[in-house]
């Protein structure tokens, strides 16, 4: 109970102090002060009582003059659902906590593999006298042919192992006619690569037809050099006319001599495969941020994604959550959790371990639901609101953060319009994303915050992080994170009425400390940022490291129901 009483004079101090004045002089002087003179008995109380025990400690800083609180002390009452005897870590230490990541698990789960299947259209031809019979090309003869084959299948097993996903080759497949046109064009892919050295028009029009997507290859700079090099617009896109004619493929879906852009193409395919069919489990109902998402995204999500929606009523998790705090073991477990991650040393916290202790065990509780109904997805309707925060005995913002950090994707509110976007991204980029509100642009910057941020953006690391309460409730846990200064990021952002998304790219300017949302990033947009504000829909935006437009707009060509607006130039 003392280090209770504690914590509750450290919250009457702290709350004396504007957070806002964090970065000005003095002010971790004049708050180390304030607490000393006001609660200097405690204090050394729980000196004393450290050094008694001689125990190991965490590193996590205290608010006692800097020392370290004792790990086993710092959680050792949480248990069958009582939380006791728990010290608050203070913000006094935070610049020194957050100065940089730390090493987390390499990768995330990785999706369903891409099935690729390579093809080589060519055409032999055969000398004749005083006419023109050659076309252009390298391939001349059988043997040609064949070296070229092989040379295909080594290239592709080489080049894949870059691929940060799953992606298996299958056997390169020779086609000279239209029939072995069309078996190839129904063969199980999710991707045809069409290496065009020669063949008739009508042999690509066959494979164009097929349900997977296409690729056509090209070589131009490397040998044996392709027909379609010269003839591929005009003959095959063109049909031999000025206008576009072909319905299924276009100049997108061209590459000359670069692996490399077969791979990003690769990946927005393969992204796309995994985000469609996605299984979300919507825990209470269905509330999305809108009305028009709110009528429209369900629908949307099942006809066009292939969404599985499964609602899990509140009072079954309600239900969940009291037979874990009744389980002895279980609750050990959850501690552990809790007490690891609280020991990170980039970690501040400035709310009651409690209410991270909480958290643990929602994540628990959905981690166990995603896994018994083979889901990838979920969120809690009307998260902000009393029903969902006495349940969880915390907002639930700590808990998506938690998921989103293992490779599950999981959100504010159970919105599908900006669902759709975050799930998408998730895969393509095999990272977790930022789901945030967006505010008013200005002299290029653009920023966007909100209480539930991942800590893993680029799938590996830890960045540095404060845990403290929910702002619009000034309750329970919920991550502000240091984003570092000059990184890229890919900023996605759907409409309400899920029919357009738009999307450019930024590097992170600064994390502000606004009395808003906890996490908030100052975004410097690149592009033309007038003709975003003009045209700006939506207010959920999804953030993401590294710069992903090229593939969001090739993964969105294949869903005609969405319009796509990049507003920065293509990399």
């Amino acid at each position: 109970m003392a280090n209770y009483r504690m914590n509750v004079e450290y919250l009457a101090i702290r709350r004396e102090f504007c957070l806002n004045e964090w970065q000005r002089d003095g002010f971790q002087e004049k708050m180390s002060s304030a607490i000393k003179e006001r609660i200097p008995t405690m204090c050394d109380q729980q000196q004393a009582t450290k050094s008694a025990s001689g125990a190991h400690t965490s590193g996590l800083r205290d608010e006692c003059g800097g020392g370290t609180i004792n790990r086993r002390g710092f959680l050792g009452g949480i248990g069958a659902g009582t939380v006791t005897g728990l010290a608050m870590v203070s913000a006094v230490n935070a610049q020194e906590s957050q100065a940089r990541r730390v090493s987390g698990p390499t990768g995330f789960p990785p999706g369903k593999p891409l099935r690729v299947l390579p093809v080589l259209v060519y055409h032999l031809e055969s000398p004749r006298e005083m006419t023109s019979w050659r076309s252009y090309g390298g391939l001349r003869e059988q043997n040609a042919v064949n070296a070229e084959a092989e040379r295909i299948a080594f290239e592709l097993h080489e080049f894949v192992k870059k691929a940060e996903f799953p992606v298996e080759i299958q056997p390169v497949v020779p086609i000279s006619n239209e029939a072995q046109a069309k078996t190839a064009a129904e063969s199980y892919a999710d991707m045809i690569l069409i290496h065009a050295a020669g063949g008739g028009a009508s042999f690509y029009a066959i494979l164009a037809e097929a349900q997977a997507a296409k690729v056509i290859f090209i070589r131009h700079r490397t040998e044996p050099y392709y027909l379609y090099h010269e003839i591929v617009h005009w003959r095959f896109l063109r049909r031999n006319e000025d206008a576009m004619a072909e319905p299924n493929m276009d100049v997108e879906d061209i590459v000359v001599d670069d692996y490399g852009d077969v791979l990003w193409r690769m990946r927005a395919i393969y992204g796309l495969k995994n985000a469609k069919g996605t299984k979300m489990l919507a825990i209470g109902s269905l509330a999305a941020y809108s009305e028009p998402a709110q009528r429209l995204g369900p629908q949307h999500a099942k006809e066009v994604w292939g969404y599985e929606i499964e609602i899990i009523p509140r009072e079954d998790f309600a239900k969940r959550i009291k037979e874990v705090r009744a389980n002895e073991a279980l609750m050990r477990k959850i501690e552990g959790d809790t007490r690891d991650f609280l020991a990170r040393p980039n970690l501040t916290l400035q709310t009651k371990p409690e209410f991270v202790f909480n958290s643990f065990l929602a994540w628990h509780i959905c981690r166990e639901l995603l896994q018994e109904k083979n889901a990838f997805n979920f969120g809690f309707d009307h998260c902000m609101g009393r029903d969902v925060i006495e349940m969880l005995s915390t907002p639930p913002c700590l808990v998506l953060a938690l998921a989103n950090d293992e490779g599950y994707t999981a959100y504010c509110h159970t919105d599908l319009s900006h669902t759709l976007p975050g799930v998408l991204l998730r895969w393509i980029t095999s990272q977790p994303t930022f789901v945030c509100n967006t505010h008013f642009p200005h002299d290029g910057i653009l920023t966007v915050a909100h209480c539930a941020a991942p800590m893993r953006m680029n799938g590996t690391d830890y960045e540095p992080v404060t845990i403290m309460t929910h702002y619009e409730s000034d309750f329970g846990a919920a991550s502000r994170v240091e984003y570092p200064q000059g990184q890229l990021v890919t900023v996605v952002i759907p409409n309400l009425h899920c029919t357009k998304w738009q999307g450019f790219r930024g590097k992170i300017a600064g994390c502000p400390s606004l009395p808003a949302c906890r996490s908030q990033i100052d975004i410097e947009f690149e592009g033309d940022l007038r003709a975003f504000t003009k045209e700006m829909e939506g207010f959920h935006a999804q953030v993401v490291y590294g710069d992903y437009l090229r593939e969001v707009g090739y993964a969105l060509k294949r869903i005609k129901q969405i319009g796509w607006k990049n507003y920065s130039s293509t990399a």
